[in-house]
């Protein structure tokens, strides 16, 4: 099973996502994309996989353009507010979907409010993907 998870700047959400997909199974073929990747993986997205016991300090954002060549069972949309727009994809694919979530990265606030909503945002994309999981890949 090949899963692209698609986002704006591929440093939150859509990283949180693979990690967690990649957590779930193993034997799954994630991986995850921007339309206009970031320079990379946002240091708060780390910490609060870390929390989870999912490492994803050694990602880093891609630009969805290099995997247009490439067939996906399933290309997965995490954008979330209405000020933000999917990107699509144009590559082959069998199943697309949108699980969308407030970015994370827009939090402001005290440090520990900015947290508050990354580990917010991380127990959606967790509960939500376990979901995906188990009704679409088991």
């Amino acid at each position: 099973m090949k899963i692209l998870i698609l986002c704006t700047g591929n440093s939150c959400r859509s990283q949180m996502a693979e990690g967690f997909l990649k957590a779930f199974d193993g034997n799954l073929e994630v991986y995850s994309a921007g339309t206009n990747p970031s320079n990379e993986v946002h240091p708060k997205a780390v910490v609060v996989m870390h929390e989870r016991g999912i490492d994803i300090s050694d990602n880093y954002p891609k630009n969805v353009n290099q995997f247009l060549n490439q067939e996906f069972d399933y290309v997965i949309t995490v954008c979330g507010g209405a000020k933000e727009s999917c990107p699509t994809f144009s590559g082959k694919v069998k199943n697309r979907l949108h699980i969308g979530f407030d970015d994370p990265a827009e939090a402001i606030g005290a440090e520990g409010e900015i947290f508050a909503e990354f580990r917010r945002i991380r127990d959606e994309i967790e509960r939500d993907f376990d979901a995906f999981y188990k009704e679409n890949l088991i």
